[in-house]
């Protein structure tokens, strides 16, 4: 799998809820080139909402070919995920694109790679960039621990501790939820 690094994105569903949100630090080697990118999309007037990792003209390009597949597909997610990982493993412009995709529905979360995964993570918890595994640990407590809280919450509280350790996610989040 590709090792993405300069971000932290998460998706959580949590009591009938999806939330999606990302630090907005980008940077380029060993600096903070940006602290507030946008790394969150949403398509189809709002009903799948997207969280990229890497770099950033990669994932444009994966989510403009997203997009295509889930008009061509009639908004079926599932289905535009696996075809855009048929295309992103088999094409080779695509093969060479450096991103990571999280997209969520209002009842259901995906991870897509260039390595043709499109994974349904366990305990609805879907975590991708270099603090991911800070962010995912901190949810799945939440919500084991804290089952009270929205899944916008979770998030926002996950994408905070994952920022206070990894050196590559701020604290500037934006946190969509999906209708």
């Amino acid at each position: 799998m590709t090792k993405i690094h300069s971000t932290t994105v998460l998706a959580v569903l949590h009591n009938g809820q999806v939330a999606i949100g990302a630090d907005g630090q980008a940077t380029m080697g060993s600096y903070v080139a940006k602290s507030n990118v946008k790394k969150i999309r949403r398509l189809l007037d709002g009903k799948i909402v997207t969280g990229f990792a890497g770099s950033t003209a990669d994932a444009f390009t994966l989510l403009e070919r997203f997009e295509e597949k889930l008009n061509a597909y009639g908004g079926n997610m599932k289905r535009a995920a696996i075809e855009l990982a048929k295309d992103w493993r088999t094409d080779r412009y695509l093969r060479r694109l450096e991103s990571m995709l999280i997209t969520a529905s209002k009842d259901e979360l995906l991870i897509l790679s260039g390595t043709g995964d499109v994974l349904e993570p366990d305990n609805h918890v879907a975590a991708i960039g270099s603090g991911a595994m800070y962010a995912q640990a901190a949810a799945l407590a939440l919500k084991k621990h804290a089952p009270h809280l929205s899944a916008e919450e979770v998030v926002r509280e996950s994408l905070n501790i994952a920022a206070d350790i990894c050196i590559y996610t701020n604290h500037n989040l934006v946190i969509e939820k999906v209708v």
